[in-house]
């Protein structure tokens, strides 16, 4: 039901709430065209927020996805389990810490 106040047109809707819509104004667009242009208008992308940054802790560890030749891998597992440490520890060597 729509009703008319000051030349605003007043839509009372079901939800309970009153929407103001000024003259002339409709609730759709008429034009077929501008409809169909609307319905495919790509969404407007909302910027995404920033990654929490972690606190440094000393002595904590990082997974990380790493490329190494087959030999260089197998040089380091051929001594068993820690070849992971073994790595750090040369790739710390080789980065002068």
């Amino acid at each position: 039901m729509n009703l008319f106040h000051n030349r605003k047109i007043v839509n009372r809707g079901y939800g309970g709430g009153n929407r103001v819509l000024e003259e002339g104004m409709t609730r759709r667009p008429t034009d077929p065209r501008l409809a169909a242009e609307a319905a495919f208008r790509k969404p407007v992308p909302q910027p995404a927020e920033p990654a929490p940054k972690a606190s440094i802790v000393p002595g904590a560890r990082e997974t990380v996805s790493l490329r190494i030749d087959q030999d260089v891998l197998a040089h380091f597992q051929e001594g068993g389990p820690g070849w992971q440490e073994r790595i750090n520890d040369a790739l710390r060597k080789a980065a002068g810490k």
